[in-house]
């Protein structure tokens, strides 16, 4: 991303978060910050219009961030309920979890992790919105061309003696190998029950023709917006990644899987038609 500009993925990703609690019935993900925390003019284009924003390759993108983000925190109230209480979301973007941070009467404290200039519009967006910043709440800058995430989450006072969730979407695809395997490496120094929920490309040798223009397209687009894809694993090679950082056990879900637990038994269409995107957890 440009240095001086927040994420351009944050803000298309954010969006279609709120079409998402607009369009589709049932709720995969259910968000009522999702619409507030949108700039007025996007907010207001979503309300009068919805169908701009339903054309089939928003409807395969919703369907993911919705399952996405459902997963993710699916697997935070996993690690709530065996005692975690530190949440750390890496590359925050306008996640709104924290806002309405539903674990927050044990005590859960949530660390966002993000480049400066993209938390910095989500703070200016959070204020014309009137959402209310929580106490259990730390905001943690990272500029990582200068500050490794060690730093920033030791700045932000986090306790890296006590177990932790870390929710990291849409980020890894985006990221250097070495980038990748230092930021396993810091979540790795935690005590056993951390874990980490993401989501991976998958290499594109594994796809099929119609996925591979797909991811093109897509690539062409995040490329034209300064965030090029440089990240793709094959499950196996990922599964060897997180054993050799010291996760002792993993999830992996690809297309059947997401489909089958997220949107079954639906009448609206509403499913990924891609493996090109996983979802991925690992534990201590």
């Amino acid at each position: 991303m440009e240095e001086s500009r927040p994420s351009r993925t944050a803000f298309r990703v954010a969006t279609r978060r709120a079409a998402h609690q607009i369009l589709d019935r049932p709720l995969v993900f259910e968000d009522p910050l999702a619409l507030r925390i949108l700039d007025r003019e996007t907010a207001t284009a979503l309300e009068a219009s919805p169908a701009d924003f339903d054309g089939s390759a928003s409807r395969a993108f919703r369907a993911f961030f919705a399952a996405r983000a459902r997963y993710a925190e699916d697997q935070l109230a996993r690690a709530v309920e065996n005692g975690v209480r530190q949440l750390v979301i890496l590359g925050a973007g306008l996640d709104t979890f924290a806002y309405r941070n539903p674990h927050a009467h044990c005590g859960l404290r949530v660390f966002e992790v993000d480049h400066p200039a993209t938390q910095a519009w989500k703070r200016h967006r959070l204020e014309q919105a009137g959402i209310a910043i929580p106490d259990l709440l730390t905001f943690a800058p990272v500029n990582f061309e200068s500050q490794s995430l060690r730093s920033g989450l030791h700045d932000a006072r986090f306790d890296f003696g006590r177990p932790a969730f870390f929710s990291w979407l849409g980020v890894t695809p985006y990221l250097t190998k070495d980038a990748f395997r230092s930021t396993l490496a810091v979540i790795a120094e935690l005590p056993a029950g951390t874990a980490v929920a993401f989501d991976y490309g998958m290499d594109p040798k594994l796809l099929t023709l119609r996925e591979r223009f797909g991811l093109n397209m897509l690539a062409k687009r995040v490329a034209s917006a300064n965030e090029p894809f440089r990240l793709f694993f094959t499950p196996d090679e990922l599964s060897d990644e997180l054993r050799a950082a010291g996760f002792k056990s993993t999830e992996d879900l690809g297309l059947d899987e997401i489909n089958a637990r997220y949107f079954a038994n639906r009448d609206d269409g509403l499913r990924i038609f891609s493996n090109a995107g996983h979802l991925a957890c690992a534990w201590l």
